[in-house]
């Protein structure tokens, strides 16, 4: 499945921003999807995903009650909604696609994804 991650920009602490992965080649019901990030000078480090069936996700502590990732299976896209964003949510974000034994599985390590969209940059202001 090839993946182009979009929607990344400057904004404010506080603010929002929705970011978007677009999916072709396979259909996203194949995969769990995930969100990673990674900031200058750090590691990529996961931020949320959601298995095969749509209704499991999983945050990472840091964005959890503030970001949510949705997918919809019509346009072939996943969403991850920023809300009350901080300054030290500036990074890149990557979309990634994990091709999951079972329908639940929910994979937050960058090495249980096979195929990365190419990342969209994160900036936000203080």
């Amino acid at each position: 499945v090839q993946l182009q991650a979009s929607g990344g920009g400057l904004v404010q602490a506080g603010g929002s921003l929705r970011l978007s992965c677009a999916a072709s080649g396979r259909t996203l019901s194949n995969y769990c999807m995930g969100w990673f990030r990674q900031a200058p000078g750090n590691e990529r480090e996961f931020v949320a995903a959601i298995s095969r069936r749509s209704g499991d996700t999983t945050y990472s502590d840091s964005v959890k009650g503030r970001f949510t990732i949705s997918r919809d299976i019509a346009k072939n896209t996943v969403y991850l909604q920023m809300n009350s964003v901080k300054p030290e949510d500036t990074a890149v974000y990557y979309c990634a696609a994990a091709r999951t034994k079972w329908p639940t599985v929910l994979s937050i390590r960058p090495v249980e994804y096979d195929s990365w969209g190419q990342g969209t940059l994160v900036t936000v202001s203080s």
